[in-house]
């Protein structure tokens, strides 16, 4: 089972769902920005991931400069930010078991499969 942290109103990410559906792999599908991940799932992902906070951030978005964020912000500040607002989230994220890719390049996803 492949959960996939999805927004649909993304390019990438809705390739990275069509990748997914063309391997006949299990999916279960988190729209996140309705369905905000708490700063523990956050810390999980990160985790799997294997990077900081800020590098599974979209640091370009509105919300990231009113908030003040940086790539010098404390960790437990940027991942308190994504919690309250999932928009900063990178998208797309697969997760399967403890391993997790961000979806940029699509490609990177076929590694869980």
């Amino acid at each position: 089972m492949i959960t996939y942290w999805h927004n649909p109103r993304c390019s990438k990410s809705r390739a990275g769902l069509a990748l997914l559906e063309e391997r006949g792999a299990d999916v279960q599908v988190r729209l996140y920005l309705q369905d905000a991940p708490s700063v523990a799932e956050i810390k999980a992902v990160q985790a799997a991931l294997g990077v900081s906070a800020v590098q599974m951030m979209r640091t370009g978005e509105k919300v990231s400069k009113d908030l003040g964020l940086s790539k010098d912000s404390a960790e437990e500040d940027l991942l308190a930010a994504m919690a309250a607002h999932p928009i900063l989230i990178e998208r797309p994220i697969a997760i399967k078991d403890n391993q997790a890719v961000i979806g940029r390049p699509t490609e990177a996803i076929e590694t869980l499969l």
